[in-house]
């Protein structure tokens, strides 16, 4: 009776490898011609990708150009219009001079009139446009960027304080009137900090969390600045990006060469990626997914460290 029960068994496992058999045998004869248009239906997805892209960077060209032009006729009649309160001031002012010379009764003639349209237009006077463009996600950028992700450490034995970079920073936020506020440069939250990693090849890519800092700078320099003090905005070999902070506005800086970026403050996250061979640095707002800025084709031949400071929240 073990014996029958044994064999009843081997023959369900035998029956049981017999169906097995059949089904890789299928799966093998189907395999080559599975995988075969498996290639035709992926080579013809990456046209459709291509082309969506290329449709979507069409567009977002054409709206930039659009509401480029659109930002630079306002700067236009914003220019005209303080212009031409500029010639009613002084057309005020000179008329406002002239009573001062007036004897007294004469002067009685024509001063209310003169006061209430020197009140009314000191209560309208223009104020500068500050432009800015819209941000556009650029789709799959992010995707593509965190195949390159590093984790970057930062480095608490480098002592330097750019004291002179800070210094211009702060000049920017205070302007000439502000200049005499105390401001202590050996404060912590005066002190940049670099990244413990070096890189001399490859394509990288990190993210930094500004948060809600009003002022920060973050970016790659060379890496011989981490032992000198005297970084400018116009230093060489420095590639930051800088949010300033003045009067409630926010201005966004590269550097080197300094040049304004008028598009949206990012805040939070700010992606860093770099391509050492083909010379390209971007800075990219992670919460919209769109490019801030890039420095493009540029020659490294040096390594470059990761630089970061935020001032207070």
């Amino acid at each position: 009776e073990h014996l029958l029960m044994q064999m009843k068994s081997i023959w369900k496992k035998k029956q049981e490898n017999q169906r097995n058999i059949k089904k890789v045998t299928n799966t093998f004869r189907a395999w080559e011609g599975f995988i075969n248009l498996r290639l035709v239906m992926i080579r013809a997805e990456y046209p459709k990708v291509c082309q969506y892209l290329q449709e979507e960077k069409q567009k977002h060209l054409e709206m930039l150009a659009i509401e480029g032009a659109v930002i630079f006729q306002r700067l236009n009649r914003n220019v005209a219009r303080m212009i031409h309160t500029g010639k009613l001031l002084r057309k005020i002012y000179e008329e406002l001079k002239e009573m001062c010379l007036k004897a007294d009764v004469d002067m009685l003639q024509g001063v209310e009139d003169t006061m209430k349209r020197s009140q009314l237009m000191q209560l309208y006077i223009p104020q500068p446009l500050d432009p800015q463009l819209s941000t556009w996600t650029i789709t799959g950028m992010l995707e593509r960027l965190n195949s390159f992700r590093v984790y970057i450490t930062l480095d608490g034995k480098i002592r330097n304080c750019c004291v002179p970079l800070i210094e211009a920073l702060r000049r920017l936020q205070c302007g000439p009137v502000h200049r005499d506020v105390p401001w202590d440069p050996a404060r912590p939250e005066n002190t940049p900090t670099w990244g413990a990693q070096t890189f001399t090849a490859g394509k990288h890519y990190w993210e930094v969390n500004v948060g809600n800092s009003c002022d920060w700078v973050i970016g790659l320099c060379k890496e011989s600045w981490t032992s000198r003090n005297d970084m400018l905005l116009n230093s060489e070999d420095i590639f930051l990006l800088l949010c300033v902070s003045k009067d409630g506005h926010f201005s966004l800086f590269s550097t080197f060469p300094f040049l304004p970026h008028y598009i949206q403050r990012p805040q939070g996250y700010i992606g860093v990626f770099l391509d050492y061979e083909c010379g390209m640095i971007s800075f990219i707002n992670v919460a919209r997914g769109s490019l801030i800025c890039n420095f493009l084709s540029r020659s490294f031949s040096f390594p470059l460290r990761p630089f970061i400071w935020c001032g207070p929240k």
